[in-house]
């Protein structure tokens, strides 16, 4: 699978160029992005990790914004895995405090421009007071349906449907559902349950793997990898993105035309 950069692709156009060879009718309706690449830009300039992390979500803001103008509805961002658990303690007290410090901010903005704020994973995990606001910014924001920013906190892919599972399984039990379990009702136990699945999936930093992100949900969704690092996504990264997607065929299984014998 190609790595693609903005030095691989329409490298000499300008921004509005790259925007005017946009195809309206072709725009994804959801987007999903695993933000990869901040402890490197922080190291790549002497800086502490913390640094990149700051930046990133500069980073967020200004993708936001920019989907605002694309009219791009959905978007759902990789924040924090299961697995970042393991890093160091220093390191997640003050990720906790960045991601409080960016909620605090936002909170208006999801008010303003209508927006819902859907967390998903284990919010357990988080901190009390994280945990608290999480919700509390959910809850009232709950009744906006046109767009939606859905954040993995503390998320992992198999987790989820692990969860799922021990939900069914409890749910049968009291007789709530029956065997066999279709497609349909197994995606109503996931987090995602309210969402359609990504049409778009960007992975910043050159790593070319999903690292445990949304397993079930993107078994169809169009892929794209960048060496760009998250602090450096920003309008031009966006627009080479959706123009790759725009070039893909998408068929779920199916084909296009007539097969040869």
């Amino acid at each position: 699978m190609d790595i693609t950069s903005s030095t691989d692709i329409q490298s000499e156009l300008t921004e509005q160029e790259l925007r005017l060879g946009l195809d309206p009718d072709l725009m994804p309706h959801h987007v999903a992005i695993i933000m990869d690449g901040n402890g490197r830009w922080a190291s790549a300039r002497g800086l502490p990790r913390i640094a990149g992390h700051r930046e990133g979500l500069s980073a967020i803001r200004e993708v936001l914004n920019f989907f605002d103008e694309l009219n791009i509805p959905l978007l759902t961002i990789y924040a924090f895995s299961h697995e970042n658990w393991n890093r160091p303690r220093a390191e997640i007290s003050l990720l906790m405090t960045l991601l409080d410090q960016f909620l605090k901010k936002e909170r208006q903005t999801f008010q303003d421009r209508k927006m819902r704020f859907l967390p998903i994973g284990r919010l357990h995990a988080l901190p009390d007071a994280v945990q608290a606001l999480v919700h509390e910014i959910a809850n009232e924001t709950a009744h906006f349906t046109d767009r939606v920013l859905t954040v993995a906190l503390s998320y992992g892919g198999r987790s989820e449907i692990l969860d799922a599972v021990n939900d069914i399984v409890d749910d049968s039990r009291s007789g709530k559902v029956s065997s066999p379990i279709t497609e349909e009702q197994f995606e109503q136990y996931l987090t995602t349950a309210e969402l359609p699945d990504p049409d778009l999936l960007i992975r910043t930093s050159g790593e070319t793997r999903i690292s445990n992100f949304l397993l079930w949900q993107i078994a169809y969704t169009e892929l794209y990898f960048t060496k760009v690092l998250w602090p450096d996504f920003r309008r031009r990264e966006v627009l080479l993105a959706l123009l790759d997607y725009q070039k893909r065929e998408r068929r779920f299984g199916r084909v296009t035309q007539t097969a040869s014998p």
